[in-house]
């Protein structure tokens, strides 16, 4: 029997004005989806914030692959794959959401993922890890990495 319950491809995200979490249908992107409080724009073409409250609902809610970047601030090789990451947003927008935690301020989903080392991409469908990637990539093995889930 075909799962009937994700036909439209929607995303649960914070607005990064007032963070409050909203429900996008990811088909009307080019509508430019607004935030149903403060009336801002989510921009959905590149990464998006998350937090170790909003974590869960994102990575659970969201009916296409999300791609978590745990990152910091201070880190080299976080900085180097951030305009990677940003164009896959771009590229992708709609098909996968790509959004990042910074482990600093967020320390709690860190360490129940496990991450050791940063950068780290965790994909997940329906809030189910399904693949990890530690340390800074090429292109090329960014884009195997993106097939594999």
């Amino acid at each position: 029997m075909a799962d009937t319950t994700t036909t439209t491809p929607k995303a649960t995200v914070a607005c990064p004005f007032c963070d409050t979490l909203n429900r996008v249908d990811l088909s009307r992107i080019g509508q430019h989806p607004k935030c149903g409080k403060c009336g801002k724009p989510i921009l959905l073409d590149r990464p998006i914030a998350i937090s170790d409250a909003t974590f869960d609902r994102v990575t659970t809610d969201t009916t296409v692959p999300v791609v978590v970047d745990f990152y910091a601030d201070w880190c080299g090789p976080c900085k180097i794959m951030a305009p990677l990451l940003d164009d896959l947003a771009h590229r992708r927008a709609g098909e996968l959401l790509v959004v990042k935690l910074d482990t600093d301020k967020n320390p709690i989903t860190g360490q129940r993922f496990g991450i050791r080392g940063i950068p780290t991409l965790i994909a997940f469908r329906k809030g189910q890890e399904v693949g990890r990637r530690v340390g800074a990539v090429p292109p090329t093995e960014l884009e195997a990495f993106l097939k594999s889930i």
